[in-house]
């Protein structure tokens, strides 16, 4: 039972394999896979509260671990719902699309529950090369050839990252003769201020900071965003970040503020992910790139919250994320909804969407008003609290550093809402959302409004959560 999760993907795969090798029909693939999705979420949920371990204990069964693949299996059902008709991938690899999305989910998974340094990198490796296949899978638009540099770029920096990864663990073993976490923390928590344990600690995170789009592993983001087709882009800025946020917490957990050389970087990276990601989505005429550096900011203050070094920080960040990635997918399920053929969509493409289509108007202000942080939305109260937890902590300068970001982003959210709203429909086409898609979009809408108006319930919990990893 323990398993249950990662052996339902298993038996996914194996079957969307079976049937990749014939000659079904696109529309038989699509609903396999999305009762595939819907079995895999329903293992999850069952399995949640489960205890136990593998692999001589490098492999983790608890609270934490299972309440993160059951959000991670929630996304994947959600993006399968609005992205299902998979307009912007190639028709004739979709079935493989949907093999590589779910070996991608199986390791992220694995990820959660990992507690040693290989079986963590396996899993990495794992859901990092399935999604580099899956960015070249976008069906061509116009001969455009943007999915290929978008896939190339993905690969070559997800390389370098792993690289880092990889030299941090080399020095992390040699520093303390071993690859279980719980006994490298120990040991290396005697040398946290020493230049190799403080080398080892940065690079082993870069792996990480990488998944989740922090300044300086960044880089990949908008170009990433604008090359690969819109579900790729939803699956890659939702479902990955749960699992890096969920390895961070474990990772940092365990410093305990004790290592001040470290913590010092990574409030400078938390900071510059603020500032590049807010700066930068400014100026930004494609909605999936302003989304893509909006993440990074995104991701700065999930940081900070972690930086406090408490477990209720802890909790606070992993209701920021959680939070993040349901307003994030109620973006995206507006963006494949609005976009006819998979082409990307601009912010003068969302012009009159009030008139052309309420119900994805209403979502997309709704998931953008959230992201700008305004109540009663989750939102708010996701950045009220992990500003709140800084400056509890004691980081008066970067709570107010992170507060001018907020102004910042507003800015651009609520200028994206302006053209939906403040402007004619002009002669552009009508939306007409799938029955499924409606539902799917309520559905989100009711997440980001509850976890708004009721946050402490979601934080204690995740505050239960953490503990059973402290």
């Amino acid at each position: 039972m323990q398993f249950l999760p990662e052996l339902t993907l298993l038996g996914a795969g194996l079957v969307i394999f079976v049937v990749s090798l014939g000659k079904s029909n696109t529309d038989t693939i699509r609903n396999i896979a999305l009762g595939l999705g819907a079995a895999v979420f329903a293992a999850a949920l069952v399995s949640c509260g489960q205890t136990g371990e593998l692999f001589f204990g490098a492999y983790q069964v608890d609270l934490y671990s299972q309440v993160f693949k059951t959000l991670i299996a929630g996304a994947l059902v959600v993006v399968l719902i609005f992205g299902a008709k998979l307009k912007g991938v190639n028709p004739k690899v979709q079935p493989e699309y949907y093999l590589f999305m779910f070996m991608s989910v199986l390791g992220l998974m694995m990820l959660v529950s990992s507690v040693e340094l290989i079986s963590m990198f396996v899993a990495l490796e794992l859901s990092s090369f399935a999604v580099y296949i899956m960015v070249p899978m976008r069906d061509e638009l116009g001969n455009m050839k943007i999915q290929m540099e978008a896939g190339i770029k993905y690969l070559l920096f997800g390389v370098t990252a792993t690289g880092f990864m990889l030299f941090g663990m080399s020095y992390m073993y040699g520093l303390t003769g071993s690859t279980e976490l719980s006994i490298v923390i120990e040991k290396l928590s005697l040398m946290y201020n020493q230049p190799a344990a403080v080398i080892a600690m940065m690079m082993v995170l870069a792996g990480f900071f990488y998944k989740l789009a922090i300044f300086p592993f960044h880089f990949w983001v908008p170009d990433v965003y604008e090359g690969a087709s819109n579900e790729t882009t939803a699956f890659i800025a939702s479902v990955p970040k749960l699992a890096a946020v969920a390895v961070l917490i474990r990772l940092i957990s365990l410093i305990n503020g004790e290592g001040q050389v470290i913590v010092n970087v990574l409030m400078v990276c938390a900071v510059c992910s603020m500032f590049y990601g807010n700066l930068s989505a400014l100026v930004q005429t494609d909605v999936k790139r302003m989304l893509g550096f909006s993440g990074i900011a995104h991701a700065g203050f999930v940081l900070l919250g972690i930086l406090t070094f408490q477990i209720s920080g802890y909790a606070n960040a992993m209701y920021y994320i959680i939070g993040y990635v349901v307003m994030n997918l109620a973006c995206f399920l507006v963006i494949c909804t609005v976009s006819k053929k998979g082409e990307n969509v601009r912010i003068e493409d969302l012009t009159g969407l009030h008139k052309r289509s309420p119900i994805m108007a209403f979502t997309l202000a709704v998931g953008l008003f959230a992201m700008a942080g305004i109540p009663p939305f989750v939102g708010f109260m996701a950045k009220f609290m992990v500003l709140a937890g800084a400056l509890k902590a004691g980081y008066l300068l970067v709570v107010i550093l992170a507060a001018i970001n907020t102004a910042i982003a507003i800015f651009y959210y609520l200028s994206v809402v302006r053209v939906t709203y403040c402007s004619d429909p002009e002669e552009r086409d009508e939306v007409s959302p799938t029955m499924l898609t409606n539902a799917a979009s309520v559905f989100l809408l009711l997440v980001i409004v509850v976890m708004g108006v009721t946050p402490q319930r979601f934080v204690d919990f995740a505050a239960t959560a953490v503990k059973t990893i402290m």
